[in-house]
């Protein structure tokens, strides 16, 4: 595999993560070393970005020279904000709105289990569906491929409206953790069944 083969795999995957910003990271390649510069909001982007260049098959190994720029608090949109609503009773917190994407869903039930006196977090999110991404089978499978993790040539990707199943094989656990996680970092994706087999 070429360098700028490499260079153009992470540029992909760091538009395909949802959870970054990469607009402004510019990604170099040489001998299978990559490296990052450019800026993000938050040192969390930073770290995600090197994890998905570290991810990328052909990549022997990531030096990360990127800046985080804090421009201020992160501000949200009025209707992101209004979109999420949060029912505390009894020490159980309820989570109900619409997010664009599952991670949103899970990091609001992860920041909420954390605070004192929570007994119970009930996540009734939903995934505002994204009909104009007729490609969210193109993207997984791209995507698949372009990961070190996971053998994408066993991995069968099927998606119907807002769902998508993942059928196959692969040779571990992980894989198959890798593959679903994948399938959920496509915009509108609301249900992944994830029916992959071990070896």
């Amino acid at each position: 595999m070429t360098d700028l083969a490499i260079q153009q795999d992470i540029l992909d995957e760091l538009a395909f993560e949802p959870s970054i910003d990469a607009a402004h990271i510019g990604v170099s390649v040489e001998d299978g070393i990559a490296t990052l510069s450019g800026h993000v909001l938050t040192y969390a982007e930073k770290l995600t970005a090197e994890d998905v260049a570290a991810r990328v098959k052909g990549v022997r190994a990531v030096a990360v020279d990127i800046e985080v720029r804090c421009v201020g608090r992160k501000q949200h949109a009025d209707d992101q904000i209004a979109s999420r609503d949060v029912k505390v009773e009894d020490g159980w917190v309820t989570l109900s709105g619409e997010v664009r994407w599952q991670f949103q869903k899970a990091a609001a039930e992860h920041a909420v289990r954390k605070l004192g006196g929570v007994v119970g977090v009930l996540n009734l999110l939903t995934i505002r569906p994204c009909p104009t991404v007729p490609d969210v089978r193109r993207r997984i499978e791209e995507a698949l491929k372009r990961s070190a993790e996971v053998d994408a040539g066993g991995i069968s990707v099927k998606v119907q409206d807002d769902k998508v199943v993942l059928e196959g094989s692969v040779r571990a656990w992980h894989e198959r953790g890798v593959a679903e996680r994948t399938a959920w970092s496509v915009p509108g994706v609301a249900t992944v069944e994830n029916h992959i087999r071990i070896n």
